[in-house]
């Protein structure tokens, strides 16, 4: 399988670690582009990942939702 290294803190990423896989250009997501790994708390950093609370758990999410407002 190889070693899973995130681009930010180069940290290696042991095999039952979640993390993140996109393509980016330029540090900026795109459809095709070189791709890159992030540890979890690096794509929340950068963006990608955030926790949110849902039924009374905190989950960690990938990539924001819009925010819709009910009003």
């Amino acid at each position: 399988m190889g070693e899973v290294q995130c681009r930010v803190c180069q940290r290696i990423i042991p095999y039952p670690e979640r993390y993140l896989a996109i393509d980016e250009a330029d540090g900026v997501e795109v459809g095709k582009g070189e791709t890159v790994r992030y540890c979890i708390e690096c794509a929340i950093k950068k963006g990608y990942a955030r926790y949110k609370e849902m039924k009374g758990e905190m989950v960690l999410t990938f990539f924001q939702e819009p925010d819709v407002s009910k009003d």
